[in-house]
């Protein structure tokens, strides 16, 4: 995959050409918990999927909404990796929002080869429900042998999107 130059245009190619994002989210005992999620995002800085209430991340997220996220192709060569790591705030999208949320997120679900899932299909007795986090923060990994913005080591970089 060809990138730009930019540091913003890297993380949008990145958030545009991947599917999944690895939740991660806190433990009642603080410890760590990663999930793996499909995503869809709106402008780079909501990112929505679907999960039931029940999993475990989904529980974590009620207790403590501040979750961190990356997205990476995990399928990149050595040295060439790249990845955007967000900071965020995240919900259970309350129903009163649900149908404005639901044409949000999968206005391009199904370009992507998702189910474009609609409001009652996340609600009442369903046992989906639609989730989204709105970014605080966004970062990008960089190569410590990147051409234009290597250090020698691997660094993030804040990007605003």
């Amino acid at each position: 995959m060809t990138l730009p130059d930019d540091l913003a245009g890297m993380a949008r190619s990145v958030l545009d050409a991947n599917r999944y994002l690895t939740l991660g989210t806190a433990e009642p005992d603080g410890r760590p918990r990663v999930s793996p999620v499909f995503f869809t995002h709106a402008g780079y800085r909501t990112f929505y999927w679907v999960s039931s209430p029940r999993a475990r991340h989904s529980a974590n997220l009620a207790a403590r909404p501040g979750v961190e996220f990356v997205v990476y192709d995990s399928t990149a060569a050595i040295g060439a990796g790249r990845a955007v790591y967000v900071g965020a705030t995240a919900e259970q999208v309350p129903e009163t929002q649900l149908a404005a949320a639901c044409d949000e997120a999968f206005a391009g679900a199904v370009a992507a080869g998702a189910i474009r899932f609609r409001p009652e299909d996340l609600s009442g007795d369903a046992g989906l429900r639609l989730y989204r986090a709105r970014a605080t923060s966004c970062e990008v990994h960089v190569p410590g042998r990147d051409p234009v913005y290597g250090t020698g080591i691997d660094t993030r970089r804040e990007v605003r999107l």
